[in-house]
């Protein structure tokens, strides 16, 4: 299994999603048997390298089994991919990779499966200075395009307000959106944004973003925390404190899972020491129901 340091080592944007991509559709094929009453006249086994515009995604999300169509049929749709670039994002964890190395990884994984499957995928990186939007394109330069915005993508100050947002959600278009965050934020902003992009373009897929640092809180002694966002510093004995963070660490994540899902969001929590795997494998059930 690809670790997010082995694809982060790399040094290539482009390379790293393409192996992430086919290394969990041909690793998650190749833990399965066949299924009974499997019609390999209309259906063969995924295999590296293969047209990923082929693949059964609807069988995909029911089953975890891979296999591509010998005839094909239009599923194509419109993918939004969201990056949260407030400065929280520079987070890092104990692997080397910071939050946002991690979700440069993610995000170009998932921009290289849709667009492999035909679908119009674009890109929008939030931050203070203003949006970087690429329009949702399903040409073969989208691609490269996605990949250095990320690339070039730096995290900085607070989440946008809302006048910077606006232009997000100034028209009505049918698109799966699919957000990387930490959901740190002053006040509701991420989740206003959230609804409103649910209202005028359909299914939204969170993914919260978190270090295995934060997760666990492994710190050790006195320790000095600085607030990437606002500058505050705050010193503790982090022994002594290990338990009450954990607790209302542990409150805040089944609150944030709860409140978002009432809104209608798909939300899954995602550690920055995990595998790609479950994001992608998240990503591909609800681009079934979106398609």
């Amino acid at each position: 299994m690809l670790t997010p340091e082995l694809l982060h080592g790399l040094r290539n944007l482009s390379l790293a999603a393409r192996q992430a991509a086919e290394g969990f559709l041909n690793g998650a094929h190749a833990s399965r048997r066949h299924g009974a009453g499997m019609e390999f006249s209309q259906y063969r086994p995924y295999q590296p390298g293969d047209d990923l515009r082929r693949l059964d995604w609807r069988l995909a999300a029911r089953s975890d089994r891979y296999y591509l169509r010998e005839s094909e049929v239009d599923t194509s749709l419109t993918v939004h991919l969201l990056l949260d670039a407030s400065a929280s994002m520079n987070h890092r964890d104990d692997n080397g990779l910071t939050k946002l190395d991690y979700a440069r990884l993610l995000l170009a994984s998932l921009a290289y499966l849709a667009q492999q499957q035909g679908d119009s995928v674009g890109l929008t990186i939030l931050s203070p200075a203003g949006l970087r939007h690429l329009p949702a394109r399903a040409d073969t330069r989208q691609l490269p395009r996605i990949y250095h915005a990320l690339e070039t993508a730096e995290a900085a100050g607070q989440f946008p307000n809302a006048a910077t947002l606006a232009p997000l959600t100034a028209r009505r278009q049918r698109a799966l959106t699919v957000c990387v965050s930490d959901l740190y934020e002053e006040g509701a902003e991420i989740n206003a944004l959230l609804t409103r992009l649910r209202a005028v373009s359909g299914d939204v897929l969170l993914l919260h973003l978190l270090a295995d640092n934060e997760l666990k809180f492994n710190y050790k002694g006195a320790v000095t925390f600085k607030d990437l966002e606002t500058g505050r510093t705050l010193q503790l004995d982090a022994d002594q404190q290990r338990p009450a963070y954990q607790q209302q660490l542990q409150e805040w994540l089944q609150a944030t899972a709860q409140a978002t899902r009432r809104q209608g969001f798909d939300y899954h929590q995602l550690s920055t020491a995990e595998p790609l795997d479950r994001a992608i494998r998240e990503f591909l059930r609800r681009r079934n129901t979106s398609g």
